[in-house]
C-alpha cells in the first residue's frame, strides 16, 4: 500500500491487476485501484476535482482530468474518510499514475491542492 499526507489529508492506494479482464495479446491490461482519502484536518473539506497522469512502459502518456472521483464529490468532516475504486487500462504490463485532487475548505472558502502520490500498476511476476 502506498501512502502519503498532502495539505493534511492522507491518501492510501492499493491496486491489483485485473487478469480476467486484460487482453495481453492485443495489448491491453486492465489494472484497478483502491484510494481512500482521510481528512486529517480539523475542517471540513469537500472533494471538488482530479487530475492524473498515467504512464506506461512503452512511453504513453495520458493526462485524465474531470469532477469528483467516480461521479461523487465527498464531503469529509474532520477524521472522516472516503474510499473508491476505479480502473486504467495500459498497453503495456507496467506503468505508473501519480495525480491530484482540489478539495474546498468548507469553513472559509479557499482551496487545497492535494498530491496522491505515484503509484505502480504492474503485473504480480514483475515484482520478482
Amino acid at each position: 500500500m502506498i501512502t502519503e499526507i498532502s495539505e493534511g489529508v492522507r491518501i492510501s492506494i492499493e491496486t491489483t491487476y485485473q487478469e480476467n479482464h486484460s487482453d495481453p495479446d492485443n495489448l491491453y491490461y486492465l489494472f484497478t485501484y483502491e484510494i481512500t482519502i482521510e481528512n486529517q484536518n480539523p475542517f471540513s473539506v469537500k472533494l471538488l476535482s482530479r487530475k492524473w497522469e498515467i504512464f506506461d512502459s512503452l512511453g504513453t502518456k495520458r493526462i485524465v482530468e474531470g469532477d469528483g472521483v467516480v461521479g461523487q464529490q465527498p464531503e469529509l468532516a474532520p477524521g472522516a474518510f472516503h474510499t473508491y475504486t476505479s480502473s486504467c487500462d495500459l498497453v503495456s504490463d507496467y506503468g505508473t499514475m501519480v495525480g491530484s485532487y482540489i478539495f474546498k475548505r468548507l469553513d472559509i472558502g479557499t482551496y487545497l491542492d492535494v498530491r496522491v502520490p505515484e503509484f505502480e500498476l504492474w503485473l504480480p511476476y514483475r515484482k520478482n
